[in-house]
């Protein structure tokens, strides 16, 4: 791995004994994905599945500051500008191959993660067998604010995910994923988003290294001692989000607790109505399916729907692009989107 510590390349892929190592290495753009990070991860987890010398995979990043913030959007936008939307259509749709193939890898795959996780880097992340975190990681889907939706399968994961609470949840799953709302390790560990805790990234992937990934997180991993915040509101978010349309989430949320119902107002202040709407739909579509790989060409589906309207363009350009966090998102309302578009989109 020393021997190319200094490469350009955005993704680094080396064995260390019986390891198969994937490093993340974009660190300025925060380690965000280009169709050719997506073409190293994939070729790097296809080639070690099937070669008897490689027992488990890690990725990870040697950035403090981010394991992914996602998927390259800027990139997705500046194509569909100047008129290539069909690149655009082929990125997206090699990302959500991978997310499948990463679901369905029969070896250990651990991801280890320190600072942002978000949107695309859950997308690698969250379908493998372990997913390790330190306290100084953060996780979120602010796919609403930009225009976009739950995807990389994350509408389908969150909502089988078992923490430490110790049952999966719809609702909690929704609550996230939805509002945007930001998840620190105790959050993830409880809600299931991580497997385990650890202190220090390096050491763990020494550890693993060194001695597999069970007997390393046996010896490093452990619970931390605050409560996680979303545990105190979870009878909140259980009798509002347990609602199949959006509409009815609403509703419930106008006779919710009080602070409740603000709070999560404020998260959604900046969504696009249209993504919120589409995102809700899709988790349950996804409910009923229990197949991965089907989920995601679903999500496939609803992409090229969503990435044709104007939103996507606008949300971008607002949130990433010139920063001013002003998008003009139409329609403006949940109640005035078009549902019939989105149930159409989601048929595949």
């Amino acid at each position: 791995m020393t021997e190319t510590a200094e490469s350009t390349a955005p993704v680094l892929t080396s064995v260390r004994q019986r390891t198969g190592l994937i490093e993340l290495n974009r660190p300025k753009a925060l380690n965000s994905l280009t169709p050719e990070m997506i073409d190293i991860i994939g070729d790097a987890v296809r080639a070690w599945e099937n070669d008897d010398s490689i027992d488990q995979i890690v990725l990870y990043t040697t950035n403090p500051k981010a394991f992914c913030a996602g998927g390259d959007v800027r990139y997705a936008r500046d194509n569909i500008v100047d008129g290539n939307a069909g690149v655009v259509d082929d990125f997206f749709a090699s990302e959500y191959t991978v997310n499948g193939e990463l679901s369905n890898c029969t070896k250990p795959l651990i991801a280890i993660i320190n600072g942002v996780v978000m949107g695309g880097g859950l997308g690698i992340s969250i379908h493998g067998s372990h997913r390790v975190v330190t306290e100084n990681a953060f996780a979120s889907m602010p796919e609403m604010s930009i225009g976009y939706f739950t995807d990389v399968g994350v509408s389908h994961a969150a909502q089988r995910m078992v923490g430490t609470r110790g049952k999966s949840s719809t609702a909690l799953a929704k609550y996230w994923s939805i509002t945007g709302y930001r998840m620190y390790a105790a959050d993830m560990l409880w809600s299931g988003a991580a497997t385990h805790v650890v202190k220090d990234a390096d050491e763990i992937l020494e550890a693993i290294i060194a001695h597999g990934v069970e007997a390393a997180l046996e010896k490093h991993s452990y619970v931390p001692e605050e409560e996680a915040p979303l545990a105190s509101v979870i009878e909140h978010i259980e009798s509002t989000f347990n609602r199949a349309t959006w509409a009815e989430i609403q509703e419930a949320l106008k006779a919710a607790d009080k602070d409740f119902a603000n709070q999560t107002a404020e998260y959604l202040a900046s969504a696009c109505p249209t993504s919120v709407v589409a995102s809700n739909e899709l988790f349950e579509a996804h409910a009923k399916e229990d197949d991965i790989v089907e989920a995601l060409k679903r999500e496939e589906s609803l992409g090229r729907y969503i990435r044709s309207r104007d939103d996507f363009i606008e949300g971008v350009r607002a949130v990433l692009v010139e920063k001013t966090r002003d998008a003009a998102f139409n329609p403006a309302d949940t109640a005035e989107v078009d549902l019939d578009a989105i149930h159409e989109a989601l048929k595949i």
